[in-house]
């Protein structure tokens, strides 16, 4: 049988100033086709080019990945400040109610960094423009200098709910990893689980409750060293069987339904 499809969002880039690509990177297409075990396929962030019907029907699950860009705070309702930094609001058109779609059908995917961001803001959450300007909250912002390895590094440690979802995936009740983004919840959206913290309060892991599919996100990036990464590679795994499993026409794995 092939490998089920995974859906990668890509983000739209502009190479010497002129020339707009949509790309993504190498270690998200490593993380779904080495450990998740699909067949990567990145989707442009063009809504008129890829239709929801036609995405929905393409592929078994989808990586809503990390981008530079927020999401528009117009999406929940709050004007635009300069501390909102960039957008992309083709990708916002496209992903947000891509995951309205994939919450009902119990298609599955996983959220990382902007992408958790967007499930939350497609459930009817709203967000942080800058965590480390709150009162008591650390700069998660990726470090200026350095090589990728530094950047990447891991840099706090995020605390499970005792017995819920993400602690029974990573056997632990606690793990240590990277952190790169400016922007966090402000307040979850309907439905919206969080089931991991950080030291200063950010959320860090989140499901769908009541979902019938794998709805798991991170606010940090697991796709960094995914094969080798204790945190990391369960994660994928565990995504990965589930996207197997729909385009097999089974049910949901029960730990996603566990709370």
């Amino acid at each position: 049988m092939p490998r089920p499809v995974i859906g990668i969002i890509s983000n739209l880039h502009v190479i010497n100033d002129e020339y707009e690509v949509h790309g993504g990177g190498l270690i998200n297409t490593s993380a779904v086709a080495e450990v998740a075990g699909g067949l990567p396929l990145l989707v442009p962030a063009t809504p008129n080019h890829v239709p929801l019907d036609d995405l929905l029907e393409s592929c078994s699950g989808f990586v809503f990945t990390g981008g530079r860009p927020n999401v528009h705070p117009a999406e929940y309702g709050e004007p635009e400040t300069e501390a909102h930094g960039a957008f992309d609001r083709d990708r916002d058109a496209l992903t947000l109610p891509l995951i309205r779609a994939l919450v009902e059908r119990g298609q599955p995917f996983l959220g990382i960094c902007r992408g958790f961001q967007e499930v939350n803001v497609a459930m009817g959450g709203t967000l942080h423009p800058e965590i480390r300007e709150l009162p008591g909250r650390d700069n998660h912002r990726m470090p200026p200098d350095g090589t990728l390895e530094e950047k990447f590094a891991l840099r706090h440690e995020v605390a499970f709910t005792d017995g819920g979802v993400f602690h029974q995936l990573m056997g632990a009740q606690s793990v240590m990893t990277n952190t790169l983004h400016g922007q966090g919840i402000k307040t979850a959206g309907e439905r919206i689980v969080v089931d991991g913290w950080a030291p200063d309060g950010t959320a860090e892991a989140m499901y769908v409750e009541a979902a019938p599919g794998f709805t798991l996100s991170v606010q940090w990036h697991p796709e960094w060293n995914a094969a080798a990464d204790p945190v990391s590679r369960p994660l994928f795994e565990a995504f990965g069987a589930a996207v197997r499993d729909w385009a097999e026409g089974k049910r949901a794995r029960s730990i996603l339904r566990s709370a």
